[in-house]
C-alpha cells in the first residue's frame, strides 16, 4: 500500500431543510389551522480514528466530501428527514489543521475517537411554530441554515510504542520484519525505506507496536533527505530504539549524528526513553565485537544491547526488553 501522510480535503455539511407553510385541509373543516412541519437537519462530516489504517492514501484521489441536505418539512406537522452524516476514517495519529496548516483543530490520539469537522445546518421552522393567540393562521416559515464548509489539512504522525531510528542501512527494516508480521522492503543499499512502516510484535499475549522510521542523515532536521517528514513521525513514539550497524568504523560518531538531528528538530526527542542496539553482530568475530562494544559503552556510559536478526535468541531477548519499556 502506498504511504501518504499529508493531504488537503474540502468538506461541506448538508444544509438544513426549509419549514413548511402548510395549512390543515380536511373535509368538513373549512378553516384548518397551520400544520407545517420543520425542516430536517443537514448531514454533518465526522472524522473517526482507526488503528488499522496507517496512511491517508484514500484521500489522494477523492478530496471533496458533501453531506446531504435535510428534507423540507411537510403538512400534518411532519418534520423533514435529516441528511445522513458522512463518516471519514483516518489513521490514529492524524491531526486536523485549518487550511493554513498552522491552526490545529483536533489531534486523534485514541482509537475510535470522533471529531465533527463540519456541522450540518439546522432545519427551518414550519408555520406551526409561529401560531399565537393573535395570529391563528401564520404563513410565516423559515428556510434551513447553511451547513458549514471548510478546506482542511490532514497530517499524519505515526503513533507507535517503539520507534526504530538509525542511519540508512542500519538494518531497521530487517529488524521490523524479524520481530513483527510487517513485510517492509529490504535490500543492502541505503534509503530502501522511503516511508515509515508499522508492525506489531506479540510477546506473552501483549502487543508492541513498532515503527520503522526511514534512515536519518546529516541535515535531516533542515529537510535534507526528507528529514523533517521522517522526524515528525518520531515525535509520537513513546520509546526510541536506536539501531547502529556494528560494522560502522566509528560507532560513537554514528550514534551522535542521529542524536544531533533529533535535538536540532526538537529537544523533547532527546528526553524520550532510548534503547541502544548494536546490530549485525554476526559480521564480527566474538572477540572483536566484545572489544568494540566495551569501548562504545565506556564512551557513552550507557548499557548496550547486541542483536543479529539471524539469531532468534537475541531477538527474543530484545522483545523482553521492549516489553518492559512499554508496560
Amino acid at each position: 500500500m502506498k504511504f501518504l501522510d499529508q493531504v488537503k480535503i474540502f468538506v461541506k455539511a448538508g444544509d438544513g431543510g426549509s419549514g413548511s407553510p402548510s395549512f390543515r385541509r380536511e373535509k368538513f373543516i373549512e378553516f384548518g389551522g397551520p400544520d407545517g412541519g420543520d425542516g430536517g437537519k443537514g448531514g454533518s462530516i465526522i472524522l473517526k480514528a482507526e488503528r488499522n489504517l496507517n496512511t491517508l492514501i484514500d484521500y489522494r484521489y477523492r478530496q471533496h466530501f458533501k453531506a446531504k441536505r435535510g428534507e423540507d418539512g411537510k403538512g400534518k406537522n411532519q418534520t423533514g428527514k435529516g441528511g445522513e452524516d458522512i463518516f471519514l476514517s483516518v489513521p490514529l495519529g492524524t491531526q486536523i489543521f485549518e487550511e493554513d496548516n498552522k491552526t490545529l483543530l483536533y489531534d486523534f490520539k485514541k482509537e475510535k475517537d470522533e471529531f465533527t469537522v463540519a456541522i450540518g445546518g439546522k432545519g427551518g421552522f414550519g408555520n406551526t411554530k409561529f401560531k399565537s393567540s393573535t395570529n391563528r393562521a401564520p404563513r410565516k416559515f423559515t428556510k434551513g441554515l447553511k451547513g458549514e464548509k471548510f478546506c482542511i489539512s490532514l497530517q499524519l504522525k505515526t503513533i507507535a510504542d517503539i520507534g526504530i531510528i538509525g542511519l540508512p542501512n542500519a538494518g531497521k527494516s530487517s529488524l521490523l520484519a524479524s520481530i513483527t508480521s510487517a513485510n517492509p522492503k529490504i535490500a543492502n543499499y541505503k534509503f530502501t525505506t522511503l516511508n515509515p512502516n508499522l508492525g506489531v510484535a506479540m510477546y506473552d499475549d501483549k502487543e508492541i507496536t513498532l515503527a520503522d522510521i526511514p534512515g536519518l542523515i546529516e541535515g535531516a532536521h533542515t529537510g535534507v533527505g526528507l528529514g523533517i517528514k521522517f522526524l515528525k513521525h518520531v515525535e509520537r513514539c513513546k520509546t526510541l530504539l536506536h539501531l547502529i550497524d556494528v560494522s560502522e568504523e566509528d560507532l560513537v560518531k554514528s550514534y551522535k549524528q542521529i542524536r544531533k538531528e533529533l535535538g536540532e528538530y526538537s529537544r523533547e526527542l532527546l528526553r524520550k526513553k532510548e534503547i541502544i542496539v548494536l546490530n549485525k553482530v554476526d559480521l564480527l568475530s566474538k572477540e572483536k565485537f566484545k572489544i568494540k562494544k566495551k569501548k562504545f559503552e565506556e564512551k557513552l556510559k550507557k548499557k548496550i544491547i547486541e542483536l543479529s536478526t539471524l539469531d532468534k535468541k537475541l531477538i527474543s531477548c530484545l522483545k523482553i526488553k521492549l516489553l518492559k519499556n512499554v508496560s
